[in-house]
């Protein structure tokens, strides 16, 4: 059908069929749609234009409309209705060109200036005159106002369903769904109990780089889930460690809003990053079958959020860390009360430097820190010898109970690659022998099924040798009275030279939150001791004034010369 709008400077050149479809979902089970618009080049022949001289974009094919920024199609059709090389646009509808006003009024414009229609499948317009434009504007704030009332109306559905905790997303390794749709633990046994020892292993290591490295020490793989969704296992990493330790779904409770986007400022794809837990959207406790309690979640994420040394945005103590100074992330200063950083250079000291660093003023104040030190772990030490008997009893039963642990795991591990070699095994014997190219690969699976099963044999032996049970087996009295004898000891293991300076600064921290440190006249360094929260209660009394000393000092106070 022609039109009177279409002139022969129109026809001089040619005619663009842009084509696009918001998700690849839709380009994939949309056929009928991406049909019709493939059918628009026998409109543009109607209109008078040549099967030569028509083009069709469909680069933007499975991306939304919603903005411009990465659509290469549509950034090619406005160049090229600049360069005076288009006199017609074709498009099943408005929505297919631009769903952003931001974007639609400037093609409007271009077209506008450069004698350029658009048609779509309720007739032709001229963006050039009063009339086109007026019906293509309404069109396309329509179209943007229509995104909108979707968008709205998706995301409150989506809410509802979230604030009840009925809304189906991705689960996490060791979590299923069962046919009714009803959340359930992995029916593997091995993955149940490899999540449970993650976790035992993190409260007893405290960092996710220790029991990275204490799993692959053991040879303890991680469960993980690949692309199609299923069950492997590999290596385990610090990044798969974190995600399982961070995972609120763990801990039974159903979160909806973790992330947020952020626009990058140079026009790059927006990225997600995580929020507080206190910002969290949306939380349904008790929701999933939990791998571990509520609190207990909060405990790692907290460890895990101390362990970043970053103390300016989240006042953080960071992780301990080898070196000698013992108060290294629990130093601060008694007169601007921010974090004193460790100095080795030269001598070892305690230096704040904040003011100085971010205000350009006088270094606040620096001590020595051998003498500090020393006071400190004196009065740690002191403080700990009621309790030094049950401490050293508790970490034997939580040592030999972490053993059990590691040899299950190692048992169900053997008993998982046996039975892929078995497996290997009977797809190599089910193969016909002609068929050299196949046999080979499948020889070659049952090799590598056998190599590891070895493995596995081997680390199980090493957990099941005399040597292994003798170091973890607390069984007979001979050494529940070892145990006994060892009362008065602690200050012996403090100084032993296989007692590194980063377990030191565990321990020390267990009891202490941090110590205030204020140097005053001639040398003299005045030392508040603030105890831990969860320890608090378990020391005071005589346990609270056991640790300060000093001629008249206020509770949990010292004095001692730097």
């Amino acid at each position: 059908m022609k039109s009177e709008l279409v002139k022969p400077i129109h026809l001089a050149r040619r005619a663009v069929v842009y084509i696009r479809q918001s998700t690849t979902h839709q380009v994939v089970t949309n056929q009928e749609s991406l049909r019709l618009q493939y059918a628009l080049r026998q409109r543009a022949i109607e209109l008078g234009w040549h099967e030569a001289g028509i083009d069709v974009i469909d680069a933007d094919l499975g991306i939304s409309g919603a903005s411009a920024a990465q659509r290469s199609g549509f950034k090619e059709l406005v160049g090229r209705v600049g360069l005076n090389e288009v006199g017609l646009i074709l498009s099943i509808d408005v929505t297919r060109l631009a769903r952003n006003c931001s974007d639609w009024y400037p093609l409007l414009d271009i077209c506008g200036l450069h004698g350029c229609l658009i048609a779509d499948r309720d007739g032709v317009y001229d963006p050039g005159s009063a009339n086109g434009r007026l019906l293509l504007g309404l069109k396309g704030t329509i179209s943007e106002l229509e995104l909108h009332t979707i968008r709205s109306r998706l995301t409150a559905g989506l809410l509802a369903k979230a604030e009840r905790g009925e809304l189906a997303l991705t689960l996490p390794i060791g979590l299923v769904r069962d046919p009714s749709g009803v959340v359930v633990k992995d029916p593997n046994l091995e993955v149940q109990e490899r999540l449970e020892l993650l976790f035992e292993t993190f409260l007893k290591l405290r960092t996710v780089a220790k029991v990275m490295r204490e799993f692959n020490h053991r040879g303890l793989e991680l469960p993980r889930r690949n692309r199609h969704g299923d069950l492997h296992w590999a290596r385990a990493t610090t990044s798969a460690v974190a995600a399982i330790l961070k995972n609120p779904a763990y801990a039974g409770a159903f979160v909806y809003g973790r992330t947020r986007l952020r626009k990058p400022s140079d026009g790059r794809l927006p990225t997600k990053v995580p929020k507080p837990i206190e910002q969290w959207r949306i939380i349904v406790k008790d929701r999933y079958p939990p791998y571990i309690a509520w609190q207990s979640y909060e405990k790692i994420r907290g460890i895990v959020i101390d362990n970043r040394a970053e103390y300016m945005r989240n006042k953080t103590r960071g992780a301990p860390r080898e070196g000698e100074l013992l108060l290294q992330g629990i130093a601060r200063c008694g007169r601007c009360g921010h974090k004193m950083y460790a100095r080795y250079k030269r001598r070892a000291e305690y230096v704040c430097n904040h003011l100085r660093s971010h205000q350009g003023l006088p270094t606040c104040q620096y001590i020595r820190a051998p003498r500090v030190d020393a006071a400190v772990a004196q009065a740690f030490l002191t403080a700990l010898a009621p309790a030094e008997i049950d401490a050293l009893s508790c970490a034997r039963r939580a040592q030999q109970q972490t053993y059990k642990a590691i040899r299950s795991n190692a048992e169900q591990q053997l008993e998982r690659r046996r039975y892929e070699a078995a497996l290997a095994e009977r797809q190599f014997n089910r193969v016909d022998p002609d068929n050299r190219l196949v046999a080979a690969e499948l020889e070659r699976r049952w090799e590598a099924a056998l190599k590891d099963a070895r493995a596995a044999e081997e680390a199980l032996a090493r957990l099941k040798s005399p040597q292994a049970i003798a170091q973890i087996t607390v069984g007979n009295k001979a050494l529940n009275d070892k145990v006994v004898r060892l009362s008065g000891r602690l200050p012996e293991i403090w100084t032993a030279p296989s007692t590194t300076d980063g377990k030191r600064k565990a321990l020390l921290r267990c009891l202490i939150d941090k110590v205030i440190l204020d140097r005053g006249e001639h040398d003299a360094v005045r030392m508040r001791i603030v105890l831990a929260r969860r320890s608090r209660h378990r020391h005071r009394g005589k346990d609270a004034r056991q640790l300060s000393s000093g001629s008249r000092p206020r509770r949990g106070d010292a004095r001692t010369r730097a």
